[in-house]
């Protein structure tokens, strides 16, 4: 298989962007797609910011953030995408619609291009079936954001060859992450474990347990974890925990999963976390109530 040159990203949104921020801080040239213009834009002015960012911190050089500019271009053509070696899709967490653009990218990729897919839950044996090229078809799950969380879980479908995955492997380590296999069972290593624990924090919400506030205090101060079960669930969004418990559920079996009713009434009411401004937090800005003169 060849070597990476040059990495397609189908997403603009926050995991997109920053997949295709860490390719062009690493040498690559990047083809962020998106059909929505407005996204794109969006994309290239947070892409921009967190490359300030980490070159005033010294993480980056000037040299190398200039240069990471310079190798990002953005397109709302699908079709940009065939000279790519490897194309990450970023999109909505819905099996679907990811087998459609898994079908579509078979069509325009060049032969040798590896698919991969940033899914968090979902078969990579059943996106590789929308192909002609299964082995060729690979998981490669970033952690949010991508350019600083250091893990990337790789999820072998079952006819995943082995020189993808050692070609996806490989870009995983040249991207400073630190990777971990996982067989394609629901939900694979990391959200296996992670989405139980946050629905069970939403169930001791719903039964009244304890306030919000005390369910992530006592998850942080009892666990040293950097943020609370709601608060994480929060910055990921809603929607997607709901997602990723009822592809749990279905592909489990097991009513240990069954997402909780709280979850689903907070999704249904468009509470999906930060994305929106509020989720089991309100992060919208209160107007602020001028004190009285006395």
């Amino acid at each position: 298989m060849a070597e990476i040159k040059c990495v397609g990203v189908v997403g603009a949104g926050q995991m997109g962007s920053g997949i295709a921020q860490l390719a062009a801080t690493n040498g690559l040239d990047v083809w962020l797609m998106d059909a929505d213009r407005d996204a794109l834009s969006r994309a290239t002015a947070a892409i921009s910011s967190s490359v300030n960012r980490f070159v005033s911190k010294g993480l980056i050089s000037k040299e190398v953030g200039g240069d990471a500019m310079r190798r990002l271009r953005l397109t709302s053509n699908l079709q940009d995408l065939h000279s790519a070696d490897i194309i990450v899709e970023a999109i909505l967490e819905s099996e679907d619609i990811k087998k459609k653009l898994f079908k579509d990218l078979d069509g325009i990729a060049k032969s040798s291009a590896i698919l991969a897919s940033n899914t968090s839950s979902i078969s990579i044996t059943r996106l590789a079936s929308a192909t002609q090229r299964p082995s060729q078809v690979i998981g490669m799950h970033f952690m949010n954001p991508p350019p600083i969380m250091k893990l990337v879980e790789i999820i072998r479908g079952a006819d995943t060859s082995e020189e993808t995955f050692i070609t996806t492997k490989s870009l995983a380590e040249r991207f400073g992450k630190i990777t971990v296999c996982s067989q394609d069972y629901a939900g694979f290593i990391v959200n296996r474990i992670l989405m139980p624990m946050i629905n069970e924090a939403f169930h001791t919400l719903y039964t009244g347990v304890a306030t919000k506030e005390d369910i992530d205090s006592g998850m942080k101060h009892g666990t040293n974890q950097p943020m609370g079960p709601l608060e994480l669930a929060d910055l990921i969004g809603l929607d997607v925990c709901l997602s990723i418990m009822k592809v749990l559920h279905e592909g489990l079996g097991d009513s240990k999963y069954a997402p909780c009713p709280l979850l689903v009434q907070y999704v249904d009411a468009g509470r999906l976390g930060r994305k929106r401004g509020v989720g089991v937090y309100d992060y919208r800005k209160k107007p602020v109530t001028p004190s009285p003169r006395l």
